[in-house]
């Protein structure tokens, strides 16, 4: 069934933003601008949310609100909780019929709205971006394209390939997103798990504006192991197969040592070979209860049910929501 936006229909931009503020000015620009072009038959908003910056871009996106007081809500939470946090807080905030998530650095275009609407407007409930070209260094492109194609191997869904947050989702999808108490957020994962009709819609993704990514490696590194500990138990599964691996060798080799005293009377000498062994195994085990205590962490934080973030204030577009104006 066919979408339409009509004269009482709503169309939300979300990003969170994080010590941005050398580009708040021209990404709040452009994204006004594209919408604008768009010569939409109902309004728009822009939900921003300020994840406890420091560096003068809360008081840079309150000039906007003032600005714009019909048009621009800032979310501002009591300190830096996370992107997956601050992204929370954005879409349980938004309003909109039609609702596009994007990052506040520049990377993701505006100019690929008018795809996604279109889209959209053929009946699909997510359009999500497919970035065909990235411009990181070598090093970060190759993290991406493993971690993209490992995930959709172990997923228990179909992982849509190279796409991030970037894109736009129906009202329906958006209300699923917001009954989920899961964290910490992993949207595209969560995204493709409701389901209902998606469609890819390739984008070229833009490098920063100050060429400097805000996630270091480790950070990288831990948004991997969340996407992949949220959706999958092949690591589980990985651990349990190295058991065996090591559970069979190691019985036949028993065996082998029984028969050679009884029928040889010859024994086994300690050897550096033995050492190395016993140090395998136990390195083995380690990564067991490591792996076992990432799936354990993530059940404590579901059980301990500590809210996602904390709102300090929202400024613009008439303020706070029924039902948004505290711990979420």
């Amino acid at each position: 069934m066919n979408h339409e936006l009509k004269s009482n229909s709503l169309v939300s931009v979300l990003a969170p933003i994080y010590n941005e503020v050398g580009v708040i000015d021209a990404f709040v620009s452009e994204v006004h601008e594209a919408l604008a072009g768009l010569a939409l038959p109902c309004p728009f908003e822009m939900v921003l949310c300020d994840d406890g910056s420091h560096d003068g871009s809360a008081e840079k996106l309150d000039a906007w609100a003032a600005r714009h007081p019909d048009q621009i809500r800032i979310i501002h939470l009591a300190r830096n909780f996370g992107h997956p946090a601050a992204l929370s807080a954005c879409i349980e905030h938004a309003r909109g019929d039609v609702v596009i998530v994007m990052d506040g650095d520049m990377q993701d275009d505006p100019a690929a709205f008018r795809g996604f609407i279109e889209k959209w407007s053929e009946g699909y409930e997510v359009v999500y971006a497919i970035r065909t070209s990235r411009e990181e260094n070598a090093v970060l492109r190759l993290f991406f394209w493993l971690f993209y194609r490992m995930l959709n191997w172990m997923a228990r869904v179909d992982m849509p390939l190279d796409a991030g947050n970037f894109g736009l989702m129906d009202r329906r999808v958006v209300d699923c997103l917001c009954r989920m108490t899961e964290r910490p957020l992993y949207l595209p994962g969560l995204r493709a798990w409701i389901g209902f009709s998606q469609v890819g819609v390739s984008v070229r993704r833009r490098a920063r504006y100050d060429r400097r990514s805000r996630v270091r490696l480790m950070g990288l590194v831990q948004l991997a192991m969340n996407a992949i500990f949220s959706f999958s138990s092949v690591p589980l599964f990985a651990f349990r197969f190295v058991g065996m691996l090591v559970i069979v060798p190691s019985g036949l080799l028993v065996v082998f040592a029984v028969m050679r005293k009884l029928l040889w009377g010859a024994v086994f000498s300690p050897s550096a070979n033995l050492l190395v062994i016993v140090l395998f195994f136990l390195g083995v085990n380690l990564l067991g209860i490591g792996i076992m205590g990432e799936y354990l962490l993530r059940i404590y934080e579901e059980v301990r049910a500590r809210p996602k973030y904390i709102v300090d204030r929202v400024v613009g577009n008439d303020a706070r929501m029924p039902g948004k104006d505290g711990p979420q």
